[in-house]
């Protein structure tokens, strides 16, 4: 049995996510506290507050990877975007309105993903992705990645995903490259 056989991915839906958020938290924590994000504990409260606005969306579609221990080791989630949808207004260059139309099923919004160091490479990242996706009917996915984190950017790119455009996803966040995976 390898490593990656021992981990588990488990769906989440908003409410099963909001009872996982102490093993969401850790992870995200641990992830983020690295270079390039460097995130700081208020950064990751506010990313917490938002979470647990977000689990309460109908669509909202969660993973959680963890050992046979219970020890977490990765996280997913995201929702469909809504039609009123801020995303697509923070590209540097437009996109046409075509692109960026949004109806509520369209995009899923890939918000946070994230595999903890040791746990990286084994797989565990693609079975995330594939879990938070399972199930939805969108056709594509949307995501923000920093150029330089070099590991996600590899990871996304070999799943299909491609730039877009770039942004400042918030008012003062680095500038973020926007991605796609078209699922049909």
């Amino acid at each position: 049995m390898t490593l990656s056989e021992t981990i588990t991915v488990e769906p989440l839906d908003g409410p099963a996510a909001a009872r996982s958020e102490p093993a969401f938290r850790l992870v995200y924590a641990e992830v983020f506290a690295e270079k390039p994000y460097e995130e700081t504990s208020g950064s990751v409260e506010a990313t917490f507050r938002r979470f647990r606005s977000q689990v309460r969306r109908a669509a909202f579609r969660g993973a959680l990877a963890c050992t046979v221990d219970g020890e977490p080791v990765g996280i997913a989630y995201g929702y469909p975007l809504s039609p009123a949808t801020g995303w697509w207004d923070h590209l540097i260059t437009p996109v046409p309105a075509e692109f960026r139309r949004e109806d509520g099923h369209r995009t899923f919004g890939l918000m946070e993903f994230a595999v903890r160091a040791p746990w990286r490479r084994l797989g565990v990242g693609r079975r995330l992705h594939e879990a938070v996706l399972a199930g939805g009917d969108e056709e594509r996915v949307l995501l923000n990645a920093l150029p330089e984190a070099e590991a996600a950017q590899t990871a996304y790119r070999s799943w299909g995903y491609r730039k877009v455009g770039e942004a400042h996803p918030w008012e003062g966040a680095d500038l973020h490259d926007v991605m796609v995976l078209d699922l049909g």
